[in-house]
Order: C-alpha cells, then structure tokens, then sequence
C-alpha cells in the first residue's frame, strides 16, 4: 500500500487528538528499499513522549512521540551531537496530520547551515584522531589492530565532517553525509578501510596535525 495512506491510518488510528504529525524516512525518497519504515513524528501537547517499534499492514513503524519539551530538548541535542535525525525527519517529511508551522523550515535551515564547530571541539577530534593513530603505529596483536583500524577508519570519517562544519549522523547516513560533503573523499575513505592511518593524517593536517602535548579539558 501507498506509505502515506498507511502512515495516515494509523495516526488517525491511534493519535486522533494530535497536534501534529510528519511521515519521513527514506519511505519517501531514493533510499527507499523493500525493508524501509515508515517513521513517523508526532507532537501532543502532553506526555509522556516515548519512542515505539511496531508493524501496521505489514509495514514496519518507528514511532517518535513528543511533546514540545521533549522535542526542544531532542533538537538541541541533536545540535550538539552534531547527528540531525530529528531535524532530517521534521525538514524532509510529509505531514499527516494538522499543521507543524515554521518547524520544518526551521529545521530545514538547520540542517542547511550544519553545526558550529568550536575550538575546543576542534581540539577533542583532532586528540581522539591522535590517540588511536597512536594505538594504531604501536599495536602488536592482531586481532587488536583490526579493532583499532575499524575505530581508526570511522573516526577518520567523523573527524573531516567535523572539521568541515558538517553533521555526523552515524551508521549509513555517515556514508550518506560523506558523500554530499566531497564525493572523492567518501571514495577515498571507502577504499581506507583496511589501512586508515595515511587518509587520518591528511584529515589532520589542515587543522594543525596530531595533537598530544599540552591537551587539557
């Protein structure tokens, strides 16, 4: 079935009193597969808000409850995680029920603009990139050193996007928020995976290097 007719039942279903609600997710766009869910946002003006995981006419559902406290809380969050799940659902969604207002383009200019990166933010990626090329150069064990690498490849990910101004987001959307920064790097990063340490070092360098001596938080 046709995901907005679905995710519109079911709201009419089961939050008939809502302020508002919003399907997203990539249900709605190029991303779609057959395994996509319909996640849905909704506003009431009271608790609790909670987050739930269900299946409705086959689909499966992520349901994200709020009320308003909760959502100001989620967003600036979210901002200072530098991981707009939230704004990307509210910015890209459809609504299926009542009117969000500005939200949405609220939203949606926050995660134009990306998240400020301040100087000791800065400093905090650049120490974590340096202490696991450190552990890196060091390792012994094998098995450790396939762990590290691992840790050493994402954090090379997180560290440029950061650098660069830009979100983070986590498992495909890291890949996802790579791609739409600088295609060649997300490449170039793909083909690291099994030895991140030269790629880490050239995310460093315009930033001022490695950084150790003199850290203190």
């Amino acid at each position: 079935m046709d995901p907005l007719t679905t995710a519109g039942d079911l709201v009419a279903d089961r939050f008939p009193s809502a302020t508002w609600a919003i399907l997203a997710g990539s249900v709605l766009g190029p991303h779609r597969t057959a395994g996509s869910d319909l996640d849905i946002v909704v506003l009431n003006d009271d608790g609790p808000g909670y987050r739930e995981s269900l299946r409705f006419r086959g689909w499966p559902v992520e349901l994200f409850v709020h009320t308003p406290d909760r959502l100001a809380e989620f967003l600036a969050r979210e901002l200072a995680e530098r991981k707009p799940s939230t704004h990307r659902m509210l910015a890209q969604g459809v609504p299926l029920l009542g009117d969000p207002g500005d939200l949405q383009a609220q939203c949606a200019r926050v995660l134009a603009q990306g998240p400020p990166l301040t100087d000791a933010e800065r400093d905090r990626f650049r120490y974590g990139l340096t202490d696991l090329l450190d552990d890196y150069a060091h390792v012994v064990d094998p098995g450790e050193r396939s762990v590290i690498a691992s840790a050493l490849w994402t954090e090379t990910a997180r560290a440029a996007l950061a650098f660069a101004g830009r979100w983070i987001s986590g498992g495909k959307w890291l890949l996802r928020e790579l791609r739409e920064y600088d295609p060649d790097f997300a490449t170039r990063w793909l083909a690291a995976r099994d030895d991140p340490e030269p790629l880490a070092r050239q995310v460093l360098t315009p930033v001022g290097g490695p950084l150790f001596d003199g850290y203190r938080v």
